[in-house]
């Protein structure tokens, strides 16, 4: 067998090579959910992303007997460095099941950032928290909810083969809406809302969907900015994310709480599109539009994919709220499964809520950390900011 050869390689015009190795790498995986070329295009793209205006990137695939067997990306935040100065990150990690191949990517991201003045790596992050992340290290056995990344079973043994220390996990909860704990908590939520008519809980108005992301946009800021890992979004790149959920939100999962007039708390929940992505296979043609006229059809679950108090409003039972809230309006849309996440192991107020609902961990997934100084290797010229 060959040695491993790591190569940088350049965005957009390398997009589909890049994605591509994933699909080899996942073809025995029964869980994975691959994704859709023509959305990794978009996102891939230094010309329609904003974010690569606030970071440097620099994307590798490993090359072994001329096939590709990984890839890496690494990633200087320029916003991450305001409050983390010398952390850079590195994501979509993926790598046949090979030590030697995972620490070559690895061993090249970390010389990149050494390069640029990074003393420490931290992930995965793809490419940052806002983004997927994380390593699911328990739950292998069912398919990641919409916006949330899968790995193979054999990933967490190798990063710590390759060094990786473990540093920060995230929790995945299923929820059932016919759980007696959550039956319990809406009929709280109706209380808390009988006795304090200043508080009203109402789905986002597509007819003002600008001024709408504009509201969630502050408590985002606010309620997340405490959180470990959380990097600061510019507002041109919480555009350009909410505009991406645009297309497959449903505006009576996505709630917005408001006290006397104020909004006070936000909560994005997702028809869980994973369950008709799967079926296309990367691709919306020949076949895959097909099951994107069935979707209504397919999906039966949901994700609470954001929800958030503002610092101000945190003595209020809002998320729990919320929470309750988000799993009626789901039961009443047939969409009575569903999973929170994720949720910080040290969120210990969102983690009371959900258990005191009844809700379980389902899967659990962690951030790692290396340092980035080895051996020391010529300074290159990859990965210019555009």
């Amino acid at each position: 067998m060959g040695s491993v050869e790591v190569i940088p390689i350049s965005l957009p015009r390398e997009t589909v090579r890049f994605v591509k190795t994933w699909f080899k790498i996942y073809e025995n995986d029964p869980h994975w959910v691959p994704p859709l070329y023509f959305e990794r295009k978009r996102f891939f793209d230094p010309r329609r992303n904003p974010y690569f205006k606030v970071a440097q990137v620099q994307c590798f695939v490993a090359v072994r007997d001329g096939r590709d067997v990984g890839t890496i990306a690494a990633t200087v935040d320029e916003a991450y460095q305001a409050d983390s100065p010398g952390t850079g990150f590195f994501g979509f990690f993926e790598f046949i099941e090979d030590v030697e191949v995972a620490g070559a990517l690895l061993d090249r991201a970390r010389d990149w950032l050494a390069d640029r003045g990074m003393e420490t790596a931290v992930g995965p992050f793809n490419f940052n928290s806002n983004h997927e992340f994380a390593l699911l290290v328990d739950g292998f056995d069912s398919d990641p909810y919409i916006a949330n990344p899968h790995n193979s079973a054999y990933y967490p043994e190798i990063y710590e083969a390759v060094g990786l220390r473990p540093v920060m996990d995230w929790y995945a909860y299923h929820v059932d809406s016919r759980m007696k704990g959550v039956k319990r908590m809406q009929r709280v939520c109706d209380r808390l809302l009988s006795r304090h008519p200043e508080i009203v809980i109402r789905p986002i108005d597509m007819a003002r969907f600008d001024e709408e992301v504009e509201a969630v946009r502050e408590i985002y800021r606010d309620a997340w900015e405490k959180n470990w890992g959380h990097v600061r979004v510019s507002d041109e790149e919480f555009v350009f994310i909410a505009a991406g959920l645009k297309e497959v939100l449903d505006p009576d999962l996505c709630l917005i709480a408001e006290v006397g007039g104020r909004t006070a708390a936000i909560s994005v929940t997702l028809p869980d599109m994973n369950q008709v992505v799967k079926k296309m296979k990367g691709r919306i043609l020949p076949f895959g539009w097909r099951h994107l006229l069935r979707k209504k059809k397919i999906i039966d679950r949901v994700r609470v994919f954001m929800l958030g108090v503002s610092p101000e409003f945190q003595s209020l039972p809002l998320g729990a709220a919320l929470y309750a809230r988000s799993f009626e309006v789901g039961e009443s849309k047939g969409l009575g499964q569903g999973e929170a996440s994720l949720i910080l192991e040290n969120n210990v107020r969102m983690r009371g809520a959900l258990e005191k609902m009844g809700a379980t961990i389902e899967k659990t997934y962690r951030s790692y950390e290396i340092g980035t100084r080895r051996d020391p290797t010529p300074p290159t010229n990859e990965g210019e900011r555009i």
